[in-house]
């Protein structure tokens, strides 16, 4: 399989699971006004949110033209993303570039149809909550970025040994 097509495998993947669970909490499972709640594990529960932002409340989107101006944004977003994609050759960066254009895509259909984005994973250790509420796109694009800037401090240090990761990765 070409590395090119990991990526977009990847996407697909991450796509399709985001938008199964947000059907299957706010669907069968009926966790689907603000508030609704379903416990699961003492430091994980499904609470039902609408993100009308971004990440951490930024660029909230009150009205329907910071809605379309918010869709318009992370759209461009998406496919500056899915450029580097394509033109990546390391197989680790194109599936973490595949996280973060599935995620992304998932956020943008439900701001789309709905005018938010559907969160409800909620992990929590007593009252502590190292992360706001969030869905598998937005799981899937923090790890990725994660992957993304430890391949290139790992790249820029082998780089100043003298051998870049492409070629480790590549011969494999």
């Amino acid at each position: 399989m070409k590395a090119r097509s990991l990526g977009a495998l990847v996407a697909l993947a991450v796509f399709g699971l985001d938008q199964l669970t947000k059907w299957i909490v706010t669907g069968p499972l009926g966790v689907n006004h603000v508030g609704d709640q379903l416990y699961l594990l003492r430091f994980f529960q499904f609470t039902y949110t609408q993100n009308i932002g971004i990440s951490l409340g930024l660029l909230n989107a009150t009205t329907e033209v910071g809605r379309w101006m918010l869709v318009a944004l992370t759209s461009a977003i998406a496919i500056g993303v899915a450029v580097w994609m394509g033109r990546e050759k390391n197989r680790v960066d194109q599936a973490a570039l595949g996280m973060v254009l599935g995620g992304a895509l998932g956020n943008i259909l439900d701001r789309t149809l709905h005018g938010y984005v559907v969160d409800f994973a909620d992990l929590h250790f007593g009252s502590w909550r190292p992360f706001l509420i969030f869905n598998v796109g937005d799981a899937a694009i923090s790890i990725a970025v994660v992957i993304l800037l430890l391949r290139a401090f790992v790249s820029r240090k082998d780089q100043s040994k003298g051998s870049g990761p492409e070629e480790t990765i590549e011969h494999a």
